[in-house]
């Protein structure tokens, strides 16, 4: 893979669902400096960024905090629920993704099923659609990602024109980017409490370090790009919120889950408003495909080693997809869908995830600064892994004002973990059987090599 394919990669797997559907619930929270919730966000996932680097040029394995975690701590049940965590916040961003998807199909057919049970009907439809693409195979997913992240990008820059456009000729009101309005919150308290749900706009990056084994010299062109992909997102969110709030008031902005629709349609009247809706509408399809294909793979690389039921590491004899835990995820998926429903509490779970992922990579980062390897990698200024895991930590606590039902999807999630571990060491040790978890073999290895097969 060269720089431009894994630009184009990691691009891709920041945009999405987070800048479409969730713009509006942050200026409930802030006001008209939308876009500083966005910064604050990047740049503490820019600091994350820093620790990621060194760790995957130092391990340049397609195994992710898992990895980083069991060499850090060695700790067995540490290092699955660090992985199932990482699986549980792909399901709650693919979860958040439907239901976002589900409000903009209802506008682009003009349906009054803009709440309630017609929302949630599209939405699990939707779910199970990407869970036959899925199903279908990776190849195909991987296609249809590019496809995608090219159309969701293309959103994004229609907004930032139609800003640019309304700057030029006077139009909007760009003043409303510095007015505050957070309620009973102190200014302060209001950027954090926001922060915590627009650092959902800016996970992804870390899905990328799974593309580092297949770069050339990546000790050398993955930090490069990495960073250049974070800048980048980063500036085109700060755009897309400024532009958001100068074209459209604020109260108005934070009404539903399509608030760039509500830009577009302001903005530029004479634009066709379906063909906006369906481009957001693929924009979160990408979102949703990336994260339930990586939740079910992770689930079945458990599985394989034996961590998880034996159950979820079956495959499709022709497909050859591992079809149980495609079924499992999109089983759990569709249960948040239906219970939760709600875009901020389905977004906000997924940074609450992995925000306490990233705090534990920070940690990992300075571990493992006693382990050297032989060849030359990528080294973090020493302070950055230190603010990242206290920024990290802080902004998982209820100190942030984060509403207590993201603490209860996410304690439910992981309560699954649990207990499928604990069913599965006692299947395990009736069978005698020797399980051990090694997170370098996850994906659609499975199985690490030696007595285990």
């Amino acid at each position: 893979m060269g720089p431009w394919l894994l630009l184009l990669f990691i691009v891709g797997d920041i945009l999405g669902t987070g800048i479409y559907a969730l713009t509006g619930q942050i200026a409930n929270d802030v006001g008209g400096v939308v876009w500083l919730p966005f910064l604050v966000a990047f740049l503490v996932a820019l600091i994350t960024a820093f620790s990621y680097l060194e760790l995957v040029t130092k391990y340049p394995q397609a195994a992710g905090a898992a990895l980083y975690t069991h060499k850090a701590f060695g700790i067995q049940f540490f290092t699955f629920m660090v992985t199932f965590a990482v699986m549980c916040s792909g399901i709650t961003s693919a979860s958040t993704a439907s239901r976002a998807f589900a409000s903009n199909f209802a506008e682009a057919f003009d349906w009054d099923v803009r709440t309630g049970a017609g929302i949630t009907v599209i939405g699990i439809i939707f779910m199970l659609a990407v869970a036959a693409v899925n199903f279908r195979g990776v190849s195909e997913s991987v296609k249809l990602n590019v496809v995608l992240t090219c159309v969701e990008l293309s959103g994004l820059l229609i907004v930032i024109f139609i800003g640019m456009w309304a700057l030029g000729v006077g139009d909007g009101d760009f003043s409303r980017a510095a007015t505050f309005d957070t309620g009973d919150r102190s200014a302060l308290g209001g950027v954090i409490a926001a922060t915590t749900l627009a650092f959902y706009a800016m996970v992804g990056f870390e899905d990328s370090v799974n593309m580092a084994e297949e770069c050339k010299d990546p000790s050398r062109i993955f930090p490069k790009v990495l960073l250049i992909g974070l800048v980048s997102t980063g500036l085109i969110y700060v755009l897309v919120s400024v532009t958001a709030v100068a074209l459209v008031p604020t109260n108005e902005l934070g009404e539903g889950d399509t608030p760039l629709l509500k830009v577009v349609e302001a903005g530029a009247p004479g634009f066709p408003l379906g063909i906006f809706a369906f481009i957001t509408m693929f924009a979160v399809a990408n979102s949703a495909l990336i994260n339930m294909l990586m939740a079910s793979r992770l689930l079945y690389g458990m599985a394989r080693q034996h961590v998880l039921p034996s159950a979820l590491g079956r495959v499709h004899p022709s497909r050859r997809t591992p079809y149980v835990a495609i079924g499992f995820t999109t089983v759990l998926a569709l249960a948040l869908i239906t219970v939760v429903g709600e875009v901020p509490q389905l977004g906000g779970t997924t940074a609450l995830l992995l925000l306490c992922v990233f705090t534990v990579v920070n940690v990992a980062v300075l571990v493992l600064r006693r382990d050297t390897v032989d060849h030359k990698h990528f080294r973090a200024p020493t302070v950055l892994p230190i603010v990242g895991a206290v920024s990290c930590a802080f902004l998982a606590t209820p100190l942030t004002d984060r509403d207590p039902v993201q603490y209860k999807i996410a304690g439910v999630l992981l309560a699954v973990g649990v207990v499928l571990w604990f069913v599965t060491v006692a299947v395990n040790k009736r069978l005698g059987v020797k399980a051990e978890l090694h997170p370098e073999y996850l994906g659609e290895k499975g199985v690490p090599p030696g007595p285990m097969n």
